[in-house]
């Protein structure tokens, strides 16, 4: 997949992905509790794509330094830093539910 070949963030999400999952399994989750995991997972993945796109259209368009196109790619990069920390949020409650007494 190019977005994990070409993106050192894309990478970590890959890594949490997979340290999640193989902790869901560990701790039996049940249905909805997978689910709620699944829709973390697939919601930071979207989000990494959509910044990854928006950033290699916005250097085709403007490879030159533009304020407004940094503007554009902060945006989109904080999108991604607020998906990925509600994830994190889910992925606490989910998997600590089941360590804590």
């Amino acid at each position: 997949m190019r977005l994990v070949r070409e993106e050192k963030n894309a990478q970590v999400h890959l890594l949490a992905t997979l340290v999640v999952i193989v902790a869901g399994y560990g701790l039996g989750l049940s249905a909805v509790e997978w689910a709620l995991i699944v829709l973390a997972i697939v919601a930071v993945w979207s989000a990494e794509a959509m910044n990854s796109a928006i950033e290699r259209i916005a250097d085709v368009t403007s490879p030159e330094q533009h304020p407004m196109i940094g503007a554009a790619k902060d945006m989109a990069a904080g999108g991604v830093l607020v998906v990925a920390l509600g994830a994190l949020v889910v992925g606490m409650i989910v998997l600590f539910s089941h360590l804590l007494p």
